[in-house]
């Protein structure tokens, strides 16, 4: 039997700006209870949630308290994927101290109420989806007690170092070049592109491109793009960045090598190593020591074996859990 909530836990709204620093202090508690190698300031939660699409913070997100105290919170985001499935996605923390006492089973029941009337106007199925990391042991039980099944398994990948990088030449027929803003769109459309029939994605909405150039993400300084030189088209890409943020929070010089893609009439020619070189070497360049990247398991392409061959190892492996939203 789940243990019963503490008889002083209340819900209540979020609000606003007041909440951001209590829910940074519960979310790095965590983070760091569950090994997942984060750090959350009260700026990087306000930014996020400004650039949240769709995101109602009357509806979409609540606060568990004791005795004044914030001890968790979970919010929920959404979005619909390549079939037409709403996909339902919830995030939350409770403080580490506060665990086992039941409030995560008030957050689950609150997000899914939540879900459940926000599907109940769409004519789509729907699912609960929860991305979990290795570290979240209760957190996965707690679900998967609640009905979630695995659906989809990632992996963290970390290089260590950027020494040793391996030469890997670009292939015949392919040239580099610096981006300009004129390539911003080709860029973008050759990416989606090459993304279709991968996992959980759908093509691009109106004003997706637009939002991906104001993302933090976006550092072209940095970008390794790959064109076809007899037909002029984007033909592979690396996007590597740095996250300044999260370097400085834990004293480190690290970059993220991700937004990796080929177009199929190009691949299997040994397009993407090369441009994974070429972003880990901008990224040495740029000051940083070490690399990561995320890579879904389940991969057609097997691109996990590609990025060890590139230096990367797995450090972490992560599920995705869902169940049906009940109509």
């Amino acid at each position: 039997m789940p243990p019963q909530p503490p008889p002083g836990l209340r819900l209540r709204p979020f609000a606003g700006d007041a909440d951001f620093p209590a829910m940074a202090e519960v979310a790095n508690s965590a983070f760091a209870a569950d090994r997942m190698d984060w750090v959350r300031t009260p700026q990087h939660i306000r930014e996020d949630y400004a650039r949240l699409p769709g995101f109602d913070p009357l509806h979409d997100i609540v606060m568990a308290e004791c005795d004044g105290r914030l001890v968790g919170y979970v919010r929920s985001a959404r979005w619909t994927d390549a079939h037409g499935c709403l996909v339902q996605a919830q995030i939350g923390f409770v403080d580490p101290a506060w665990r086992r006492r039941g409030i995560g089973g008030v957050l689950l029941d609150w997000v899914e109420a939540r879900q459940r009337a926000f599907a109940q106007g769409q004519d789509a199925a729907s699912v609960h989806h929860v991305f979990v990391t290795e570290g979240e042991t209760g957190r996965s039980a707690m679900l998967q007690h609640a009905g979630y099944v695995p659906a989809r398994h990632f992996l963290r990948m970390e290089r260590p170092t950027l020494d040793d990088i391996p030469d890997l030449p670009l292939p015949e027929g392919f040239e580099l070049r610096p981006v300009q803003p004129e390539h911003l769109r080709a860029i973008f459309d050759a990416h989606m592109e090459a993304l279709q029939g991968h996992w959980d994605v759908a093509p691009p909405k109106p004003g997706d491109f637009e939002r991906w150039t104001t993302l933090p993400t976006f550092q072209p300084e940095l970008w390794q793009v790959a064109w076809h030189s007899a037909s002029g088209r984007v033909a592979g890409q690396v996007k590597p960045f740095i996250n300044a943020e999260q370097n400085a929070t834990q004293n480190r010089r690290r970059g993220e090598t991700e937004f990796i893609s080929v177009g199929a009439p190009w691949r299997r020619r040994g397009l993407a190593g090369a441009l994974i070189a070429r972003a880990l070497h901008a990224q040495r360049a740029a000051g940083m020591d070490e690399s990561v990247l995320g890579v879904d398991a389940d991969n057609a392409h097997d691109a996990a074996r590609l990025y060890e061959r590139c230096g990367f190892r797995v450090t972490q492996r992560n599920v995705v859990l869902r169940k049906p939203v009940a109509r």
